[in-house]
């Protein structure tokens, strides 16, 4: 037992096996563990067993928090392979040595050992050693160019009071940091990388949010096209919407004669966007939060893509999209109870769940993504 703070549940690690499961497997990640990094936890099961654990949590979420019964299973994302080299994306924290690495799980301190294999290990050539600034962050990128970009970004600011200012977590650690306090220098590779879904291409801030498995954002699409249900002429809305990959995908339903409302609250990403559907002027871009935009947007939407953060959309959101009007909402969501509670407010508005699906999109750990359509 690591945790017992005499709550509803208590927290500890397996420090012996006594009797292994025929389903446990040497690590694929050599420094997770107990001890270690907190970025594979998953990594002693088999991938079609961690599939089976992640289905029933979020079989178990769905009926806890939305009172919903489901056969929903976690899928394999496409490029996912045998689970390893998937990432095309990763933050690296950095100690107060100067070197770079992995947080310890749930905890602060640095595993400075840069062989987790969600990431291809060539992401990590030369970036061993004391040579960044203490307490800053990394980002490494492997973009659809096949090329790697690598950028430090500096440590939060001290306030007066002699605390660091709040890190990106949440809403904002799902967006990009381009603008804000902290400072950027490019060390290797560019600012700015490229990413494609389909035939269309991106040029977003190296630090924006863009999804981590690399055929993450071509599968969502895809579901948001087939489920959207847009018709041409249609008004649509892509609410925590980035650079628009939903955007372009409601864009093609309701054609030119359609209406496309992006909501994102990271200016740079809505820069990003509107470079990249620059060719499609049904797609509006409006740089706002979620919650003190969807009331003022002139026209209702037939459909509402949403992508929230880790914490969810809410009650405030769920109820102001219940009142537009809109027959059909696709709801993304990146943490099962999040979602499960965000569907439990769409079923008290009169909804219906028309279509479940989870996707393992971080094979090794106990994360996963799941969709939901909601139609009235």
């Amino acid at each position: 037992m690591t945790e017992d703070k005499g709550g509803s549940f208590c927290r500890a690690d397996a420090i012996t096996v006594l009797d292994a499961s025929p389903h446990r497997i040497d690590p694929t990640c050599p420094i997770s563990g107990p001890g270690g990094a907190g970025c594979c936890d998953y990594s002693h099961a088999d991938l079609s067993v961690q599939r089976e654990m992640k289905t029933s949590v979020v079989r178990e979420q769905l009926l806890r928090l939305a009172r919903v019964e489901s056969d929903v299973e976690v899928e394999e994302l496409p490029g996912t392979g045998g689970g390893t080299g998937w990432r095309t994306r990763v933050r690296l924290a950095v100690d107060g040595h100067g070197v770079a690495g992995y947080h310890a799980y749930r905890s602060n301190r640095i595993v400075t050992d840069l062989r987790c294999t969600q990431i291809d290990q060539s992401a990590y050539d030369g970036l061993g050693g004391a040579q960044w600034a203490p307490g800053s962050e990394l980002q490494v990128v492997l973009d659809a160019a096949g090329e790697r970009h690598v950028v430090e970004i500096a440590a939060p600011a001290v306030s007066k009071t002699g605390r660091r200012t709040p890190g990106r977590r949440g809403a904002m650690a799902r967006r990009a940091a381009s603008g804000g306090p902290r400072k950027t220098r490019v060390a290797i590779g560019s600012d700015t990388v490229i990413e494609r879904v389909g035939s269309r291409e991106w040029a977003l801030a190296a630090t924006g949010f863009w999804q981590a498995h690399r055929g993450a954002a071509a599968a969502y699409s895809q579901v948001v096209g087939e489920w959207a249900g847009a018709a041409t002429a249609d008004t649509a809305w892509d609410l925590y919407g980035g650079v628009g990959v939903f955007a372009a995908a409601l864009a093609e339903l309701v054609g030119p004669s359609g209406v496309v409302e992006s909501v994102e609250s990271s200016a740079r990403a809505v820069a990003d966007g509107q470079a990249a559907l620059s060719d499609l002027g049904q797609v509006r871009f409006h740089s706002a939060r979620v919650e003190n935009i969807v009331v003022d947007l002139e026209r209702s939407p037939a459909v509402v893509v949403l992508d929230p953060p880790r914490a969810g959309a809410g009650r405030q959101v769920v109820e102001a999209l219940a009142s537009t009007g809109a027959e059909r909402i696709v709801h993304i969501g990146c943490d099962p109870a999040s979602f499960g509670r965000d569907i439990g407010l769409y079923l008290e508005q009169g909804f219906r769940i028309g279509g479940l699906r989870a996707f393992d999109a971080f094979p090794q750990t106990h994360h996963m993504e799941c969709i939901a359509l909601l139609e009235r």
